[in-house]
């Protein structure tokens, strides 16, 4: 499992992850979900290079069952790309092993959204999780003074994107690692 942690974000507040809930960081709220699983054999953790030794140290004292994974912390990029890009140069997987990749300020992902988004990837090659959407969503016409609605989309037909991603190394790791040398910026 990768963790892209090392993004600053655009506002000059403390970054994301290291907020405290309950007086733990979001990031080992996220980080203990995946080490619970017993499908996750590896965790790599993509931050910001000063941050990485006093997040060691952090995790050696508040929360050692996260490194009973074989967990490596390492240096980041500016993007999450570049982030992912780093973390998988680190990853030595076998072609039926399954890469996830899961954003680190996500703490509320399930044991059973793990397991759904592996199992996928596993028959399908990849898989990312989606939620049912609940609002309404609305396709656009885009014009020069702005957008018209010109249609509504079924509910039922649309899923939100969330994290985990994950891909079976074999399948895809090649197009995956091309994607990232040659990126195209998404949020």
């Amino acid at each position: 499992m990768v963790s892209a942690a090392a993004a600053k974000g655009k506002k000059p507040a403390a970054s994301k992850q290291f907020v405290e809930l309950d007086g733990t960081p979001v990031l080992i709220h996220t980080l203990r979900k995946f080490a619970l699983s017993p499908e996750i054999t590896e965790i790599f953790v993509a931050l910001r290079n000063a941050e990485i030794a006093p997040f060691h140290e952090h995790l050696e004292r508040k929360s050692p069952e996260i490194l009973k994974k074989r967990t490596v912390l390492l240096e980041g990029g500016e993007h999450r790309q570049h982030s992912v890009a780093n973390a998988l140069a680190s990853v030595t997987a076998s072609a039926d092993d399954i890469v996830l990749v899961h954003d680190a300020v996500r703490p509320l992902v399930s044991e059973e959204m793990i397991h759904e988004v592996i199992a996928a990837a596993r028959k399908y090659g990849a898989a990312i999780a989606g939620v049912p959407a609940m609002d309404t969503v609305k396709q656009v016409e885009r014009t020069s003074e702005g957008a018209v609605i010109s249609a509504t989309v079924p509910r039922e037909r649309v899923v939100m994107a969330q994290t985990p991603q994950g891909w079976a190394c074999g399948s895809s790791n090649s197009r995956v690692r091309n994607s990232i040398k040659h990126p195209r910026y998404f949020t």
